[in-house]
């Protein structure tokens, strides 16, 4: 490939020369044609050719590739030329040079060869493009008809990225964008059809396959309204990539991305106090437990860009553990990172944890929480929930730890299943706890995560994959959603407004239905719902209600300083109450016929809240 660039390129050179030489030769004979020496013709052209060289060897002109020159290498011949130009009139005028002298010979000679100089490379690249064309069409490869959305400067991008790649199956039919003044206007040759409402129109006359997003800096509510016209065609739609992305992938065109259901939430970036933040971690010991899992890795993530004075990441599942130590040591090569492989259900093991790295905060996201996995295995869910949350708790206390966090969930708010009131009881730990200890206590409360481990998205994403169907289990049951960045970065903040007992409650805008969410992955991917992709009711799973909610009936929700962060009404929770209970459920094992009946009985023993999802449903349902 080398040795073809440099054969391609000596070729330039040799064209060029003779392009050069042929320009001051006609500027010569249109200027100064009775007065034109052959002796003095050979002596300056071959002068002219050394300058023009030099200066387009500085400019690096000959390490492009012809077929891939855009417009501001263009420009670059053009300023080659010109400079070329005022060093060979300023060594005539030096020198006293015959001819090199004459600034008006000089300048059309810079004309004539800066037109060569772009004519010439356009033809190349024409020919490239259509030998390139004549083998698609001579293939069986079907062309793409592409819209874009956006001719601003990502529109513009894009057309010259679809132009110059080697897969010229794609045929941009036009663009769309909301600004008025560019409509029936031409970027690069493509014509701005009309607006966003006219996105279903021209995907319909101009039998659209590809629908290119390629805006990048829009407000979210904006964003999500545009995706929801794309979504009302049959066309597949991607997403115009970052910077990064292209980078990461080597390539626009391989990074474009399809839609994801984080583009329609529509909600406005999260603004963080980013000083506070760092008050709270810069140069202290943070341990996150089930750090390999889809929270706890992010809240890893995050966590390093603070600078703490060590990070230390637990968790049970040494596989998930390797995966975010190598990412992070990959990316913050200079930062102490530890990692342990141990259970938070192990008292032992994390009195020498502790012991060893005494942490000053603790971020407990550690935990069983698959909802209908736990219904059929709760004393597992008791085990590693409560007791496992107990021993961190506890220990968190005697090492006397700064600030301890528990990650819960919005279904601990009114539990139906045992997964929720196995949280519920967490929460119930810390506040009690809290009561007796110089450590600060609070938990986080906050619904389903897009893209976690078990979350609906990456299942419907598979199932669309396989042509369906999606599985929904009922047509009105809804959930709260957030992105998991989103969580965590709310999480952080909830800390530093942390003086002991608090239950933080993330505002998780609207509750979505399922069914609409599966509805609009599908036409996203480019299918029509019920049709190409069936969507099949399957029935609620054990454990599982209708309505997630974030507040139980006698909690209150009070601000903060940021708008999406509240503090619930603490409830009377005593440290003899939960001694009490923890021992209750420790008696479960002693009863060798204990039944899953038997277990969620005694759960509702000690969560007054927990009731059978059954019973809840049916009730909301009435």
């Amino acid at each position: 490939m080398l040795n073809k660039i440099k054969k391609s390129n000596f070729f330039l050179v040799l064209i060029d020369i003779v392009l050069i030489a042929a320009c001051y030769i006609l500027s010569l004979i249109v200027l100064e044609y009775e007065n034109v020496n052959e002796l003095f013709i050979v002596r300056n052209v071959i002068f002219s050719i050394f300058v023009y060289q030099v200066v387009l060897n500085c400019f690096r002109m000959y390490f492009n590739l012809v077929n891939y020159e855009i417009g501001k290498d263009y420009l670059k011949y053009i300023i080659c030329s010109f400079i070329s130009m005022i060093v060979l009139t300023i060594f005539g005028k030096i020198f006293a040079v015959e001819y090199l002298d004459f600034l008006r010979i000089n300048a059309l000679a810079s004309v004539l060869t800066a037109g060569g100089f772009i004519a010439y490379r356009l033809i190349i690249r024409e020919i490239h493009f259509r030998k390139n064309n004549s083998e698609l069409y001579n293939s069986n490869q079907p062309m793409c008809n592409i819209l874009i959305v956006g001719a601003g400067l990502g529109g513009r991008e894009m057309i010259i990225t679809i132009k110059n790649s080697d897969n010229k199956r794609y045929n941009i039919v036009g663009l769309v964008d909301d600004d008025k003044s560019k409509y029936k206007k031409k970027i690069l040759g493509i014509e701005v059809l009309g607006n966003r409402y006219d996105i279903p129109r021209i995907v319909d006359e101009r039998d659209v396959d590809f629908i290119f997003l390629a805006i990048s800096k829009i407000d979210p509510i904006n964003r999500r309204k545009i995706l929801e016209l794309c979504g009302e065609t049959k066309a597949k739609i991607k997403v115009w990539p970052t910077a990064e992305d292209v980078i990461d992938k080597q390539g626009a065109i391989n990074s474009l991305r399809d839609v994801e259901i984080e583009d329609l939430l529509g909600r406005d970036p999260i603004k963080l106090e980013n000083r506070n933040i760092t008050n709270l971690i810069k140069n202290r010991v943070v341990l996150v437990t089930g750090g390999g899992g889809s929270i706890g890795s992010e809240l890893c993530r995050q966590v390093i860009k603070y600078n703490p004075k060590q990070l230390v990441i637990l968790d049970i599942y040494e596989n998930n553990l390797y995966d975010i130590e190598m990412e992070l040591r990959g990316d913050y090569p200079d930062k102490n990172i530890e990692t342990v492989v141990a259970s938070v259900r192990d008292r032992e093991r994390l009195e020498n944890v502790f012991k060893k790295y005494r942490p000053s905060i603790v971020l407990h996201a550690a935990a069983h929480k698959h909802v209908p996995l736990m219904e059929h295995s709760p004393l597992e869910a008791i085990h590693n929930n409560i007791f496992g949350t107990n021993n961190v708790v506890e220990v968190s206390d005697k090492y006397h730890v700064d600030k301890f966090v528990l990650i819960s969930t919005d279904k601990a708010v009114n539990p139906t299943n045992i997964m929720g009131a196995t949280k519920r009881f967490c929460e119930m730990i810390i506040q009690a706890k809290d009561k007796k200890s110089k450590t600060d206590y609070c938990a986080v409360r906050f619904g389903n995560v897009l893209g976690s481990n078990g979350s609906v998205i990456p299942l419907f994403k598979k199932q669309i994959a396989k042509g369906g169907p999606v599985t929904v289990t009922d047509k009105n049951i809804t959930r709260f959603f957030m992105t998991i960045p989103e969580a965590v970065q709310l999480i952080l903040q909830a800390v530093t407004y942390a003086n002991g007992g608090e239950i933080f409650v993330l505002d998780m805008g609207d509750p979505v239905k399922i069914y609409d969410l599966a509805e609009t992955l599908i036409k996203l991917m480019g299918y029509v719902p019920n049709e190409d992709i069936p969507i099949k009711i399957t029935g609620l799973r054990p454990g599982e209600k209708l309505y997630e909610e974030i507040l139980m009936a006698e909690e209150g929700l009070t601000s903060t300083k940021h708008d999406k962060i509240f503090i619930s009404k603490p409830t009377d929770v005593s440290s003899k109450m939960i001694k009490d209970a923890l021992e209750k459920l420790e008696s479960i094992e002693y009863n060798k016929n204990y039944s899953v009946k038997y277990v969620k009985d005694m759960m509702k023993d000690v969560v007054s809240t927990y009731h059978e999802a059954e019973e809840v449903n049916n009730e909301k349902n009435k």
